[in-house]
């Protein structure tokens, strides 16, 4: 079972589509909004694995939610609007579907979606699984990036870069609370500009008696305060 959300301002839209899930009793509608304040509290409230989410909406649109999630559920964009499709897919959307949605196309997406999801086991943990993912819109480019896939978080001020791959757009939060939805089994607070995730570290320099240095995967070298330089030996026994 697989517990999903609708997000559009249109009520005969959100009446049409759960019409049509009615074919795929996999699928557990957990609520409705019509607009993002009230997707943003039912997301929060219900933690769905997927969000049926139209795109233009007043006031705000579907983008300005997935910015605003600590973590982003599975989504499959919904509108009337073609010249969303290819927005939708550069930021690695589990798919598209026009309005009206018709049966065909929700049944190849649905498809799509049981090939990337797994039991939902884990709404319970403290922690996302490196798995999750954040919706990261740094100008006219967007990214759903999986935790796993963070390679290093910086502080800019106010922002977190993240990187990831060959990208390095800024978030607009800072790295404290980033901090807090990371789990620290993955995630290491170098210093207070960075957290390094722990599987991208490579090598482990020691600067001196009292510093380390961590490199990683792609060459970057990250020091590591004296102060948590004693608190990663600690931990690794080293």
């Amino acid at each position: 079972m697989i517990e999903a959300v609708i997000v559009d301002d249109e009520r005969l839209a959100r009446k049409d589509l759960r019409a049509v899930l009615q074919q795929f009793p996999f699928i557990t509608i957990t609520g409705e909004a019509s607009n993002v304040a009230e997707a943003l509290q039912l997301i929060e409230r219900t933690l769905p694995q997927l969000i049926f989410l139209d795109i233009e909406m007043p006031e705000a649109n579907g983008f300005t939610l997935l910015e605003q999630l600590k973590t982003v559920p599975e989504v499959i964009f919904t509108t009337a609007y073609d010249a969303y499709a290819i927005k939708a897919f550069e930021v690695n959307a589990l798919d598209y579907l026009l309005k009206p949605v018709t049966s065909k196309r929700l049944a190849e997406s649905l498809e799509r979606l049981q090939e990337v999801t797994k039991p939902a086991v884990q709404q319970t943990a403290q922690y996302p699984e490196l798995r999750e993912k954040i919706f990261v819109k740094d100008g006219e480019r967007c990214w759903f990036i999986p935790l796993g896939d963070i390679r290093l978080l910086e502080s800019t001020g106010s922002y977190t870069r993240i990187c990831f791959g060959k990208h390095a757009p800024l978030l607009a939060r800072s790295l404290q609370a980033m901090e807090s939805r990371l789990n620290p089994q993955y995630f290491f607070r170098a210093s207070r500009k960075h957290i390094v995730n722990l599987e991208h570290v490579q090598h482990i320099i020691a600067l001196n008696q009292y510093m380390l240095q961590l490199e990683l995967t792609d060459g970057t070298k990250i020091p590591v305060s004296r102060r948590q330089s004693i608190l990663f030996r600690e931990l690794r026994g080293i």
